[in-house]
């Protein structure tokens, strides 16, 4: 490893990344002027994933013995040394009312979606896990609990994506091929590859696009999320005021991604959580956007698995990182 210290007084004049740090490396460069022409279902330029974070349950809570309380509230009020039980009841708002209110308009539009669920909060819900089985939707390994993985050591991480797999299968019959953290790890990525069941990952935000990289010499597929379209900037102080805030930003990036200034599809990520989306003028402003995206003829809803199944039909894994390159 390098001398930190000694990194730390020459990285003003560097012009490239320290060897050596742990974690992947960076990908910079991507597909550059010549992206892949893809396509996707019904031969749809943009695909839209809708992607529900399940997490309500699994969050860190005095009730839990985690001696803190989480912090993504309606509110900027925080309570450091006791359960918080105003916010506990606003993540109680999104298992008992919010998802179900989710459900009904995806049902109602004939939408699939990704679920990011954290397996201890599906747990506590048996019902909701048996509704994602009902409709077919996609899981994703959002984690054992709703924590932060790069909090926990290699070995204390590979032992939670293995609790949250098996506890998929108990909790849904099956267990997922995607994997996306709350906050992944230098150690994530490498996890996955060598555990040998994921397909792809989406502890990224850099692409509009899948795109392979390479892991300890073996192809590993990513497919980008997105913080954009996402309803936490209903609450972050970073974005959305009103339900007209969502459906603008939605709408302005479908239209773009449409007509991009090239011939290539793109996906378009949206992201929701129950206790947020699930209130009723932020549904009813996503069931907006979805009309909107409907009445379009060159897109198409989507799940993340079916976006990565898509993709590789039309970019299969590359031999090598050369290879990848010189498509």
């Amino acid at each position: 490893m390098p001398d930190q210290a000694q990194v730390q007084k020459n990285h003003w004049f560097r012009n490239d990344d320290v060897p050596g740090v742990a974690g992947p490396d960076r990908e910079l460069i991507g597909y550059g002027p010549t992206p892949p022409r893809i396509r996707w279902d019904n031969d749809a330029k943009v695909a839209i994933n809708i992607v529900i974070n399940y997490e309500e349950g699994s969050e860190k809570t005095f009730a839990m013995g985690d001696n803190v309380n989480d912090g993504m509230y309606e509110l900027p009020f925080e309570v450091d040394d006791q359960r918080d039980l105003a916010k506990e009841s606003m993540y109680e708002y999104g298992t008992r009312a919010g998802i179900w209110r989710m459900f009904r308009t995806f049902d109602r539009y004939n939408v699939p979606v990704t679920v990011f669920g954290a397996a201890v909060a599906l747990e506590r819900n048996p019902s909701v896990a048996a509704k994602i089985n009902e409709r077919g939707d996609e899981i994703v390994g959002h984690g054992y609990r709703w924590i932060d993985h790069y909090e926990y050591s290699r070995e204390e991480e590979k032992e939670l994506i293995n609790l949250a797999m098996d506890s998929f299968q108990r909790t849904l019959g099956r267990q997922p091929e995607g994997w996306y953290c709350r906050e992944m790890s230098v150690n994530t990525r490498e996890l996955l590859v060598e555990d040998g069941r994921f397909l792809y990952d989406s502890d990224y935000y850099g692409d509009d696009l899948p795109f392979w990289t390479f892991v300890n010499g073996k192809p590993h597929l990513v497919v980008p999320y997105s913080l954009v379209v996402n309803d936490c900037r209903y609450i972050m102080g970073t974005g959305f005021a009103a339900p007209s805030d969502f459906v603008e930003v939605a709408s302005r990036t479908l239209d773009q991604l449409l007509d991009d200034g090239d011939d290539c599809g793109r996906m378009m990520s949206i992201g929701i959580h129950p206790r947020i989306t699930g209130n009723p003028a932020r549904i009813h402003g996503l069931a907006e956007f979805i009309r909107y995206a409907q009445s379009k003829d060159d897109v198409v809803f989507m799940t993340r698995s079916a976006i990565a199944h898509k993709f590789i039909e039309q970019v299969p894994a590359p031999a090598s990182p050369d290879d990848r390159l010189n498509r």
